[in-house]
């Protein structure tokens, strides 16, 4: 990987959409995750008999989908480091 040309302003936006590109399906996987987990477990009251499952439910889903957000961040940051890095 060479190490991108950051003269320009334009070649800085490019850059940018490059990088937001990386891990773009895991952190948006991630952020409805969070979201549906935090819904299911707001709603363990109006669940009935089935509480308790549901608010299992809605915890390994906040649980994954926090996961799934902090391994997007960390393939971008490696990404964006690979492509900072020097080659000799």
């Amino acid at each position: 990987m060479s190490r991108p040309d950051l003269n320009s302003d334009e070649a800085i936006l490019a850059y940018r959409a490059e990088v937001r590109a990386v891990g773009r399906t895991p952190r948006f996987a991630g952020l409805a995750c969070v979201v549906l987990g935090a819904i299911l477990v707001w709603s363990v009251g109006q669940a009935g008999a089935a509480g308790p499952a549901v608010q299992w439910v809605g915890y390994a889903l906040l649980a994954g989908g926090w996961a799934l957000m902090l391994a997007a961040i960390f393939m971008r940051t490696r990404y964006h480091r690979r492509r900072m890095a020097e080659l000799d």
